[in-house]
């Protein structure tokens, strides 16, 4: 698959006279086609919805798409759940699933009406204790253990995870939860992460259905299921995407394969996409800056890792584009790096590209999850802004960049150091 870039030379030059790089840009039409594509997928079922996962891209303006389509959030922390609070989510529009959870949040999420979903056994005396009681719905995350294979060929261990509960926790749990008044209970499970097969959702949807259908026998009645993420993206130009309505086809055979059987033909499905929601439609902008010439070849950019650390944590994959060189062919093998003061500050490694001189704009690819999301500061290197390109080609600002002052802010109680107001 060739990747190709959501903007022109040109329209990243109109960008950049205004917003300097780096930056990260998203695009609200493909964004939305993609809302309508899963939205469609899933249509089999009345109750079906979508949380999408808010670590991947906390940014309101994109919530708010979310909402358009009557998705919901999925929210693990109070931050999190207060950005779902000012986008206009509430109720069960958010599921609060998180782990090692602090006390306090279980309460902050119930006081939102959200759908609290528990990970650990252990967590029931406390959520009960911080709630004084337990809300009328409550979800619990399953963990099976061992290894997880899909088309036989084995994609991850949850056995080595530290999300969710063992098929005895959780239904000694669901007893509990049930002779103490609760009256929807929910299945969720995440075991997998980033599968670039249309057979995953259905596998684990098999998994979860039969589980439903033995604890129907034990007198526990599910409401709904949550099939989580782990949906993912082809960062690889050699990678096939995934096909939504393949997969939403695949788990509506398996719900009449298993639940239809078992009586439970009103069970809810959901899901708790984010990767595959936006990641192919952002990227992060930026210049080059910099050669080097030693014992390999250097291109040195205007952003880091801060910007998109997935290549210096996971050593992942992002394909890069320079603009207006996409038809030249890539005669030279360049290293693409940072300037942090860490030798994994590199974008690429070895990556064969066209020839690149200094202010060439690279543009690299799939940053829309878990990109500016997993940002940071170190050596003081600042955020960058956001842009929010519109199905007219015309752009807004959605985040402005970090300033010094923003740096500094958390001293600003030490008003002797004359940082404050940097």
């Amino acid at each position: 698959m060739e990747k190709k870039p959501f903007i022109t030379k040109d329209e990243a030059l109109k960008i950049i006279a205004r917003y300097p790089t780096p930056f990260h840009i998203y695009d609200e039409d493909g964004i939305r086609k993609n809302c309508e594509a899963v939205k469609e997928a899933f249509s089999w079922n009345e109750g079906f919805r979508e949380y999408f996962a808010v670590k991947a891209l906390p940014n309101p303006f994109i919530l708010k798409i979310m909402k358009d389509y009557g998705f919901g959030l999925d929210c693990a922390s109070e931050a999190e759940l207060a950005l779902a609070k000012a986008s206009g989510f509430s109720g069960k529009e958010i599921m609060f699933s998180s782990n090692d959870t602090p006390y306090h949040e279980f309460k902050v999420a119930n006081d939102l009406g959200s759908i609290i979903n528990v990970d650990d056994f252990t967590q029931l005396d406390i959520i009960e204790r911080e709630l004084s009681g337990f809300p009328e719905t409550i979800c619990c995350r399953f963990n099976p253990g061992g290894t997880y294979e899909v088309s036989n060929s084995i994609m991850d261990n949850p056995g080595d995870s530290k999300y969710g509960m063992t098929q005895e926790q959780i239904i000694k749990a669901y007893r509990i939860l049930k002779d103490k008044g609760v009256k929807h209970l929910g299945l969720h499970a995440f075991l997998v992460s980033n599968t670039v097969t249309n057979d995953y959702y259905p596998a684990l949807s098999k998994t979860l259905f039969e589980l439903a259908a033995r604890l129907k026998e034990e007198g526990i009645v599910l409401s709904f299921i949550n099939l989580s993420g782990g949906v993912g993206i082809p960062y690889r130009p050699e990678q096939t995407p995934n096909d939504i309505r393949k997969i939403g086809e695949g788990v509506r055979k398996v719900f009449e394969e298993v639940l239809v059987p078992a009586g439970l033909s009103d069970m809810k499905i959901f899901t708790e996409m984010g990767r595959f929601m936006t990641g192919p439609y952002g990227a992060l902008i930026t210049r080059a800056i910099n050669k080097k010439h030693i014992y390999k070849e250097y291109i040195g950019v205007d952003a880091t890792a801060c910007n998109l650390m997935r290549p210096a944590m996971y050593g992942a994959y992002h394909h890069i584009t320079v603009l207006g060189k996409e038809d030249l062919p890539c005669t030279e093998k360049y290293d693409v790096t940072g300037s942090l003061c860490e030798n994994n500050d590199k974008f690429a490694i070895d990556r064969m590209l066209p020839p690149i001189e200094d202010g060439d704009i690279l543009y690299i690819h799939d940053t829309g999850a878990h990109s500016y999301a997993m940002g940071y500061n170190y050596n003081g290197r600042l955020r960058s802004a956001e842009i929010l390109l519109h199905p007219d080609r015309s752009f807004s600002l959605i985040r402005r960049a970090e300033t010094l002052k923003d740096y500094f802010s958390t001293l600003d109680c030490f008003p002797e150091l004359g940082l404050s107001s940097g």
